[in-house]
């Protein structure tokens, strides 16, 4: 591999940590809620939050890019602040990837959720156990098994994203070119040895991660039996 090939595999790897982050961060207590009663607006908000598993990238990364560019409300209003825009940017495709991996999240822990139900905290808070104790002593430690896969969907998603990211951030070497652009790049310039190597790299990290997402499922799910 070229030197410009491990400058991609940086910048993906910063990518999928910074996501995987941001995307626990937020799916947590959205997941918490969504795991609540079903109501029409939950069901509204979980079919918004799933959109981008039916949604084609493209037009992910479309609406993103105008929404984010010199001439959308986001981008617009950032120029206006004299500040530059997030298109073509390292923070406008990690954003792009927060919100194009945000139900492989959501989904897991909105299910661990589902299974631990309201009665472990209530008994918690019964026994004078405040939000955080509540948090960290008893949501987190029973519903471990879906942030594991969570976190690990999460990272191995964005590490296969390409069409948002060649939307939205194109293929600028040391900020948005990332593995699955270079493996593009060299395709599409018939430069094959190191498109398969890259490709069989991804190909090996996908076959890690379902194996340690069954491997997970299973365990939890002996344990519950």
């Amino acid at each position: 591999m070229s030197p410009s090939d491990w400058v991609a595999i940086q910048v993906t790897l910063k990518l999928c940590l910074y996501s995987t982050l941001i995307l626990l961060v937020i799916a947590t207590p959205l997941a918490w809620w969504l795991a609540g009663p079903r109501s029409p607006l939950r069901i509204a908000v979980q079919a918004l939050v799933a959109l981008p598993l039916v949604l084609p990238p493209t037009v992910l990364g479309f609406y993103l890019l105008i929404t984010l560019g010199p001439r959308g409300w986001v981008g617009g209003t950032l120029e206006s602040l004299g500040l530059n825009h997030l298109a073509f940017t390292f923070e406008g495709i990690l954003i792009g990837s927060v919100i194009y991996s945000l139900p492989f999240a959501v989904q897991p822990l909105q299910e661990a959720f589902t299974a631990l139900g309201r009665r472990p905290l209530e008994v918690a808070a019964s026994l004078g156990a405040g939000p955080l104790d509540r948090f960290f002593t008893v949501l987190l430690p029973l519903s471990r098994g879906g942030f594991v896969i969570a976190a690990t969907l999460s990272f191995a998603h964005t590490l296969g994203e390409f069409g948002v990211i060649l939307m939205l951030g194109g293929s600028i070497p040391g900020q948005t070119k990332v593995l699955s652009t270079t493996i593009y790049d060299h395709a599409e310039a018939m430069n094959y040895d190191a498109a398969h190597s890259l490709s069989l790299l991804l190909l090996v990290f996908a076959f890690l991660v379902l194996f340690v997402v069954y491997a997970v499922s299973r365990r939890f799910e002996s344990v519950r039996l």
